[in-house]
């Protein structure tokens, strides 16, 4: 039974997920004039695997180091950050690294480990004989610093868990299938019975599961959601151990707290955060750092409430005024009761989270697809709208609904004169591709094509 255990584990292992980074790094190599790449995201995200794959196929030489496997590797930099020198010491720490001149790729993985290297980027930019990446997760990088020391000598990449564009490929589903999503809501054509009913299933089993890989990975080699659960939960207990590991003191338990808070606090109709509700006299100032980094992080992502919807954004929110959800929906899903996780996966019933679970994945999907949360909630009033996102020249309110129903709100902000950047609203919903008084509706299962849908009615 044990060596059956085993082989199955190495088969959902050898399962590899193709990640919209794939196309990324392919298209940074043929760049003749590319510059070191950082990837960065949260941990266990799929970096190294993605990385390790594109190294494979692309490359005749691959150097590797690990900073938390191999610490001894933080000597490297001893002589200085010159690409000559950290060479020097790293074929002095192990002589079978070999160092090939426009055939080698240096991967240096776990950055957060060592950030000091990153000053070595600009060397390495200007040597220019060897392709470097490096990767590590926010958890403890000291990003800022790797900001001075490099800027204009590297490139950013910013990985997420899987989108449903992504899941959709696991699921054995090509670009065509998406294509055809975004020419019907170009079209305003509402999509066929079939495709309603495959999308719906595929998106609330996308729900449930969220995009980690390894859950991913797992339900794509059963079939079921066998076995997600415990990985998931897996996947919690790791992102607390991370904190403790690298918060000291008061903040490690303040960070925890709000980690901790997040889902009851969505449940709630009103779901701005409320440091209030998290230990007794908690006070704003004290847990900002905290929930700047669990942003930071890659745990969550903040949505800010504006003073006012209108253009500009950047700026335009009040700071102590603010929506907090989880940047994979699976992880607020893994923090469900016992009854409500056995409803969950048994019957599809989203209980009490239906509006919550849903509004943090339209949420998700804006942020993968590159956008800031902002909200707007008028406190005279019952006015009040979910997200907004902008075009070059228009402000446009987003509005997530667990059931198709009317949108006062959204209606308020498209008529009321004083609204002058907004002239349309976007609805997502449990319904089929519709139009109706400046109000375009779409599926939940199309939010992750927003920006391409706007893109393309420019």
């Amino acid at each position: 039974m044990t060596d059956k255990c085993q082989e199955k584990g190495m088969v959902i292992n050898m399962i590899y997920l193709e990640r919209k980074v794939d196309a990324f790094l392919k298209k940074w190599k043929n760049d003749n004039n590319k510059k070191p790449l950082i990837i960065k995201g949260p941990r266990q995200v799929g970096k190294t695997e993605s990385i390790r794959k594109f190294a494979k196929q692309n490359y005749q030489n691959v150097v590797e180091i690990n900073f938390v496997e191999e610490p001894k590797y933080k000597m490297i930099t001893a002589d200085g950050y010159r690409a000559e020198d950290i060479i020097k010491n790293i074929t002095m720490l192990d002589p079978y690294k070999k160092f090939v001149s426009g055939e080698t790729l240096i991967f240096f993985d776990e950055l957060q480990e060592f950030p000091e290297l990153s000053t070595a980027l600009k060397f390495f930019c200007i040597d220019g004989h060897f392709d470097v990446i490096c990767s590590g997760s926010m958890l403890g990088v000291q990003y800022h610093r790797i900001e001075s020391n490099s800027v204009g000598y590297k490139t950013d990449y910013e990985m997420y868990s899987l989108d449903f564009e992504e899941f959709l490929w696991a699921k054995g589903y090509d670009n065509s299938f998406v294509d055809d999503m975004l020419k019907h809501m170009q079209s305003q054509i509402p999509l066929n019975d079939v495709t309603i009913s495959v999308c719906e299933g595929l998106f609330l089993d996308y729900c449930v599961l969220g995009g980690m890989p390894a859950v991913v990975r797992e339900y794509v080699a059963k079939g079921t959601f066998e076995g997600s659960l415990e990985t998931q939960r897996q996947l919690l207990l790791d992102y607390r151990e991370d904190i403790r590991k690298y918060v000291q003191g008061m903040d490690q338990t303040r960070i925890l707290n709000v980690f901790n808070h997040i889902p009851p606090q969505l449940a709630k109709e009103n779901k701005k955060f409320q440091i209030s509700k998290v230990a007794s006299g908690a006070r704003f100032k004290d847990y900002r750092g905290c929930i700047e980094w669990l942003n930071d992080a890659g745990i969550i992502n903040i949505c800010h409430c504006l003073h006012f919807p209108e253009l500009p954004l950047k700026g335009n929110y009040e700071e102590t005024k603010y929506k907090l959800y989880f940047a994979d929906s699976g992880l607020l899903v893994a923090m469900l009761d016992d009854a409500a996780q056995d409803d969950l996966r048994m019957n599809k019933n989203l209980g009490v989270y239906k509006g919550a679970l849903y509004e943090n994945i339209v949420g998700e999907a804006l942020v993968k697809c590159g956008y800031e949360l902002y909200y707007y909630k008028r406190e005279d009033s019952t006015l009040e709208e979910d997200f907004f996102v902008r075009t070059a020249s228009e402000l446009i309110p987003v509005e997530v609904k667990a059931v198709d129903g009317r949108s006062k709100s959204m209606r308020t902000l498209i008529e009321g004169k004083k609204y002058s950047d907004i002239h349309y609203g976007i609805k997502f919903s449990r319904s089929n591709i519709g139009y109706s008084d400046n109000i375009y509706t779409f599926p939940y299962f199309c939010a992750f094509l927003l920006k391409r849908y706007l893109s393309s009615c420019k």
